[in-house]
């Protein structure tokens, strides 16, 4: 009862609302235009989120907390050797890698090369401001970031390779340089396992080893690739805006170096490499954005036309569009105006806005299609209102809900949280403007239909007996049904059928509850529809009758999708003989969504985000194919004082370094006093005096007082060891990132059990820590969100059954969107996630007015009324889905990871989304509840009892044949 009372109450609210708007129609048309051109104006504010880290990853990360505490404990000038990571390093840096096209990098022609690379950069200058009086000339000792002699720290590949070529100068010997871990010229032991690349090692006996597969401090025989790092210091805001314009320069001068040196390639990356090249994807986007416009325009109007150029609304796909195009201006302005910022996630929020649009666009249509010509325009868009708004509402409301969640702080991703933040914004505009400007073009074009005027060219169209001396292509231009020429060709002039094959009112009947068809419900030459009062929709009109003389029996199959649904498709789709056919692609479809469920990976990757063939891409993938034998060098921090002295916990350190390459301070300590034969195991006291005063004083060891804090203890004793790090570098294979996750998870559980307090720290490991945590958990709770709206709604609104349908079907089309596009090679990173929550709204806007039309139906069989509601919401569905898709198909032209990822998410979502409208759901509905009664009311003495309807065929006419039971 309360859902009964519920629906009638907001039907008539809705019916009010559209009286209210066609009363008004030049301010609801005008308002939104001058709201959009008032807050487009904004645009001056336009401004781009340029921390990557910020958007991609985790917000709430252990991760961070250790960076946090790292940063504390150690500059970043003392972490020469941990800035090493797959893609990005903390400050301002530009980065090198160079390859050979043939040969090795330290042959000598080449080594001369790269050396002179070095000096040009090192001699760099820029001058800052460009023009005027104060203008200076920085150069890269200047913005260098300096060491405890205050020497710009360079790479130890770099003095390798000058004492090579000094040696081969005076003709000496020249040293051997070994890999991953080489000994200087000054006894200091440094990892180049980051600095060579594809190297090939001399083994026992002058084998030649494999790139990368050499054991420790084996010699080098030739190297691929040679990466260079050069750090930049930025402190404030001045020093910010020169190491910007250096890290331009340094990308310019490898441009020019690579030009007259084609036997190198050389692919930079710097600090702002990849934001850039993040951003970039949206400046590729814009003329393919444009040709999706222009795409989607076309096929809108073609899906609004008819043969009937009085009935046929061509203007209104444009206007969808337009109204669409106005609400994310709006939304725009609005987000200028609060101070938020772009980024190229957005780039997925107007198909958002696209396909809920064109789906309350073309469900109106639809519904104005339904009413009859004869009612006054205002009547007639009260009742497209009262049939249409209270479904589009529930999906606007769908829509709201899935992105309002994965809004909510409860998101632990913030690209994902300003996505959907903005998303909702958006779509809660444009159904607004729905309403007030959509709705107000339907007036008028209502008016000009009244009027018969032509539907595009707005001029009034010449009666029959006009057209008559004109020539063919002009009555085909100028064809339509005038009233006057219905009612003539009618044979029962009491029931007055109008165009739209809807009953003119007769005063001696009352049409009650259901009219039914004469002929079975599974047989497809049976064109009758019964006539059913809906409480979900408009009542259904009764077919008009006719004589063999009408030469258009069916004014409404002049629109082309609606004929081809009415005489084939819904005929077809319900045949008994197609069903078993549609229920084993089912199968098919769920069993390729499960293997695709089974197989899907996360996708952790910042590059897979970024615009292909830019700095970024180019340096992962040479990285990844030269420098793939070692992983990022992982710091081991010491953060609280530990016992070095005690012989256990050496153990346990040595241990927990064991099978990495590493340079560690505590290993070459206790080297040392083992070769001064002095006992590892010595009082605190000793411990500390002989690592200060001897080891630390040595030139080889001198570097390691960077890696140990002291804190004293009182005057005239030996302070202890606060805090101190140890490098370490484990040997991976193809898959790094998978295997750092998994490094970093088992050093994480080792640290709980260990007796010394330790943590491990890349800079990449903020991408990695918690990631499928902060991906799939927005995805999650919008699918809770809607599961539980819907559970809600049913208790109120919704009929109960039509909510656990409207459920499974999201769960199905989620689940197919999800396997099919692991299969097709994309992983579960940000983009795809923002896709799959969309996509629970947009299957929303396509199923649920099927399911509804369908349900509210009584008194007929399930084909008949899967027929029906095929005809009634499954047209719009597919009109939506055909302008939806060809808007894709630019998209997918454009050279980036991220709309690659966006095309083939929203590709499978429409082609997920359609399969279960237009053919599983129209098969499953046929011997699934809910079940279609032919109960009667229950009538009393003084009631009218119900009229029923038979269609009687023969082979000369159709005789509608009224009888009273």
């Amino acid at each position: 009862m309360l859902r009964q009372v519920l629906h009638a109450g907001l039907k008539s609210s809705f019916h009010a609302l559209g009286r209210f708007v066609a009363s008004h129609p030049v301010f609801f048309a005008s308002a939104p235009v001058l709201i959009s051109i008032l807050l487009g104006a904004s645009f001056s504010r336009y401004r781009v989120e340029e921390n990557v880290e910020y958007l991609l990853a985790p917000k709430h990360s252990l991760a961070k907390i250790e960076g946090n505490l790292v940063d504390s404990l150690f500059p970043v000038n003392r972490s020469k050797h941990a800035l090493y990571s797959d893609l990005q390093t903390p400050g301002r840096y530009g980065r090198v890698i160079v390859t050979t096209r043939k040969g090795s990098v330290l042959d000598p022609l080449h080594l001369d090369t790269v050396l002179k690379l070095h000096r040009r950069i090192y001699q760099m200058q820029v001058t800052v401001p460009a023009t005027g009086f104060n203008s200076f000339n920085y150069s890269f000792s200047y913005l260098c970031l300096p060491d405890d002699k205050n020497i710009c720290i360079i790479d130890d590949i770099i003095r390798a390779m000058e004492e090579i070529q000094s040696s081969r100068t005076s003709n000496r010997s020249a040293p051997i340089l070994r890999y991953p871990i080489t000994q200087l010229a000054d006894g200091r032991q440094a990892y180049i396992g980051h600095q060579l690349g594809g190297v090939q090692g001399w083994g026992p006996g002058g084998v030649v080893r494999s790139p990368g597969s050499g054991a420790k401090g084996e010699g080098v025989r030739s190297a691929r690739a040679l990466q260079l790092t050069y750090y930049l210091q930025a402190r404030g805001g001045l020093m910010d805006r020169v190491a910007s314009q250096w890290e331009k320069a340094f990308c310019a001068e490898l441009h020019r170096f690579a030009a007259l040196h084609p036997k190198l390639g050389l692919y930079p990356s710097t600090s702002s490499s990849l934001r850039t090249d993040f951003q970039f994807s949206s400046v590729l986007a814009r003329r393919p954005l444009l040709a999706s416009l222009g795409v989607c325009s076309v096929l809108a109007v073609l899906c609004c036309s008819m043969r009937d150029c009085v009935r046929s609304k061509p203007w209104l796909g444009l206007l969808a569009l337009l109204s669409i195009t106005l609400s994310g201006l709006t939304a725009a302005g609005i987000l200028n105006l609060t101070g938020a910022t772009y980024n190229s996630t957005y780039l997925g929020i107007p198909f958002i806005m696209l396909g809920h649009g064109l789906f309350g666009s073309f469900e109106m249509l639809s519904s104005w299609r339904r009413t009859r010509d004869d009612q006054h325009v205002k009547e007639r868009v009260a009742g497209v209102f009262e049939d249409v708004m209270l479904r589009f509402s529930g999906s606007t409301m769908l829509h709201l809900m899935t992105l309002g969640l994965a809004a909510s702080p409860l998101t632990n991703m913030e690209a994902v949280r300003l996505f959907c933040r903005t998303a909702a914004l958006a779509v809660t505009v444009s159904y607004v403007y729905t309403l007030s400007f959509y709705s107000s073009c339907l007036v008028f074009t209502g008016y000009l239909e009244t009027g018969y005027r032509h539907g595009c060219f707005c001029r009034r169209v010449p009666k029959p007996d006009q057209l008559d001396s004109k020539p063919a292509w002009y009555r085909c231009l100028m064809y339509t049904r005038y009233e006057d020429e219905t009612h003539s060709q009618t044979t029962n002039p009491p029931l007055g059928v109008g165009h739209d094959h809807t009953h003119m009112p007769n005063p001696n009947l009352t049409h009650t509850n259901a009219h039914t068809n004469a002929h079975t419900a599974n047989n497809p030459t049976s064109h009758g529809h019964s006539h059913v009062a809906d409480p979900a929709l408009t009542p259904h009109t009764h077919p008009h009758v006719h004589t063999p003389a009408t030469p258009d029996p069916h004014p409404q199959d002049s629109h082309l999708l609606l004929a081809c649904v009415r005489c084939c498709y819904g005929d077809w789709i319900t045949n008994t003989y197609v069903k078993p056919f549609v229920v084993l692609l089912y199968l098919v479809y769920i069993s390729f969504g499960l293997m695709g469920f089974l197989q899907v990976t996360q996708g952790s990757d910042p590059s897979a985000l970024v615009a292909m063939d830019t700095a970024t891409v180019l340096y992962a993938r040479a990285q990844q194919r030269y420098f793939s034998s070692y992983s990022p060098v992982i710091g081991f921090y010491i953060y609280e004082s530990a016992p070095y002295w005690n012989t256990s916990v050496q153990r346990d350190l040595l241990e927990y370094a064991k099978g990495f390459q590493r340079i560690s301070w505590l290993e070459s300590y206790l080297n040392y006093l083992s070769e001064r034969n002095q006992s590892t195991s010595q009082s605190r006291e000793n411990f500390t005096r002989t690592l200060r005063h001897s080891f630390l004083r040595e030139p080889q060891f001198t570097h390691f007082a960077d890696d140990i804090i002291f804190a004293e203890r009182g005057q005239g004793e030996e302070p202890d060891v606060a805090a101190s790090r140890v490098f370490l570098v484990a040997k991976t294979t193809e898959n790094k990132r998978e295997e750092m996750s998994v490094l970093l998870d088992t050093l994480r559980r080792l640290s709980l059990t260990s007796r010394v307090r330790f943590l491990i720290f890349n800079p990449s490991f903020v991408y990695l820590d918690r990631y499928a945590a902060a991906v799939s958990s927005p995805l999650r709770h919008s699918l809770l969100a809607v599961l539980f709206l819907l559970g809600l709604s049913s208790l109120a609104v919704v009929e109960p059954l039509v909510s656990v349908w409207l459920g499974l079907t999201l769960l199905s089309v989620q689940f197919g969107v999800l396997g099919f596009m692991t299969l097709w090679g994309v992983e579960l990173d940000c983009m795809s996630v923002l896709c799959l929550i969309s996509a629970l709204g947009h299957s929303a806007d396509c199923s649920g007015p099927l399911l509804c039309g369908f349900a509210s139906g009584r008194g007929d069989s399930r084909t008949r009324w899967v027929r029906v509601a095929l005809e009634r919401h499954g047209v719009p569905s597919l009109q939506t889905l055909i302008c939806y898709s060809a808007a894709l198909v630019p998209v997918g032209c454009i050279r980036s990871n991220l709309t690659h990822t966006l095309f083939r998410c929203l590709t499978l979502t429409a082609g997920c989304s359609a399969l279960h409208t237009l053919a599983f759901l129209p098969t499953l509905l046929t011997f699934l509840p809910p079940s279609k009664g032919r109960g009667h009311r229950p009538g009393g003495d003084g009631q009218r009892q119900e009229v029923e309807c038979v269609e009687m065929n023969d082979s000369t006419r159709v005789v509608d044949q009224i009888t009273t039971v």
